[in-house]
């Protein structure tokens, strides 16, 4: 059985540039312009479980989309493609990471305009504060780099997989041959 060289190429070039971002997650991604609109988003769905619900909400909706594309994919059996899309899982977690990572510093420009330090709301300190984890800030932020990091390369390996073709795949594209070669 021979690989689809476009889907080996692409997951190839794909699991590059995501090893880039889990390497150095502070160089951004090319997603970060579109997590950011969900992450916000994610803060107005959640508001209707509290306060603290309402602030996790931004970077729970932000992982939690992108995984509904992943379950949604595998329903459809689609595995290649839930690979692929299991990349974005992984960057917007080390999306997460970043912010995360910030809440004591408060550097990261907010959607405000402000730092955290300049008395911009930053999500990630407050919900580190209320469960009690301000001073676990690094570890906290290095657990979602983890998973990140472990999500990136759990989609490489699928995607490169997933290039192969199956044995059912094997078999319908040899009855295609056949009906084509009549």
């Amino acid at each position: 059985m021979k690989p689809s060289y476009p889907k080996l190429i692409f997951a190839a070039i794909a699991g590059l540039y995501f090893l880039s971002i889990a390497y150095d997650p502070m160089q951004g991604s090319l997603l970060d312009i579109v997590d950011l609109p969900i992450h916000e988003t994610g803060h107005l769905i959640f508001r209707i479980f509290g306060e603290f619900m309402g602030i996790a909400g931004g970077s729970l909706f932000q992982v939690i989309l992108p995984a509904v594309f992943v379950g949604y994919f595998v329903y459809q059996s689609s595995m290649y493609s839930a690979s692929i899309v299991l990349f974005w899982v992984g960057q917007s977690l080390l999306n997460v990471f970043v912010y995360a990572g910030d809440a004591v510093k408060g550097q990261l420009v907010l959607t405000s305009g402000l730092t955290g330090s300049e008395g911009g709301f930053h999500d990630w300190n407050y919900l580190l504060d209320a469960t009690g984890l301000l001073n676990s800030t690094d570890t906290v932020a290095g657990v979602i780099r983890f998973f990140g990091t472990v999500v990136i390369i759990a989609a490489l390996a699928g995607a490169v997989y997933y290039s192969w073709p199956r044995n059912s795949d094997e078999s319908y594209s040899h009855n295609r041959r056949f009906e084509w070669d009549r």
